[in-house]
């Protein structure tokens, strides 16, 4: 089982936990990627973060 570093709540499933996709294609720097941050739902703690694919 996981639990959050921050709060330890239980996370069992997607729906625990948040997808927040960071607008990188804000300011003067433009990124052909899609950046996300993973949140708890309980206290919106960022437990991890990634890249994904190219942006259409």
């Amino acid at each position: 089982m996981v639990h959050c570093p921050e709060c330890d709540s239980d996370i069992l499933d997607q729906s625990d936990i948040d997808f927040v996709d960071m607008d990188s294609n804000v300011g003067i720097f433009k990124a052909s990627k899609r950046f996300y941050v993973v949140a708890c739902n309980d206290c919106e703690a960022a437990i991890g973060s990634g890249v994904a694919g190219g942006r259409p």
